[in-house]
């Protein structure tokens, strides 16, 4: 299977799942880095958080074969997580409350460590357990903004 390429002059953040059957990469600064407490994302990961990097669409390119899952948020949102069906990893999800933008689980990269958590988001469903830091900006729920001026 061939890696996705984009333009090599802007700064590639490649990464798949863990069996290798899928393929990205993600290229330019990411919108927002956020940690999400909420319970989807809780179960999605089997920990009390996830961590993902949000870029547009056009920033993002995949390859190979994955399957997707759609709920309806609490918010009554259409919400797609993106996996891959042979080794269940959790590559992408997208919000449509959020269109032209993805928001890539960080593990799933082959090098996340450039990349600095900047906000918590769903922290009123925060466990004990689920240490963070308290200089990041936290939010009780999802915030109410919308990146349109980032992109």
């Amino acid at each position: 299977m061939d890696t996705p390429s984009l333009d090599s002059n802007s700064d590639t953040h490649p990464g798949g799942c863990l069996c290798g059957n899928i393929r990205y990469v993600a290229t330019g600064h990411p919108v927002v880095v956020a940690h999400c407490h909420c319970e989807d994302c809780q179960r999605l990961s089997g920990a009390g958080h996830t961590t993902g990097a949000m870029f547009a669409t056009t920033h993002f390119e995949i390859s190979g074969n994955f399957a997707e899952y759609t709920l309806v948020s609490s918010a009554g949102n259409q919400v797609t997580k993106v996996f891959c069906p042979t080794c269940g990893s959790p590559i992408l999800g997208k919000n449509d409350g959020m269109e032209g933008l993805v928001t890539v689980s960080l593990g799933t990269m082959d090098d996340s460590s450039g990349f600095d958590p900047e906000v918590v988001i769903f922290a009123n469903n925060r466990k004990p357990w689920d240490i963070m830091s308290d200089t990041l900006a936290t939010f009780p729920e999802q915030p109410k903004w919308s990146p349109e001026n980032t992109r």
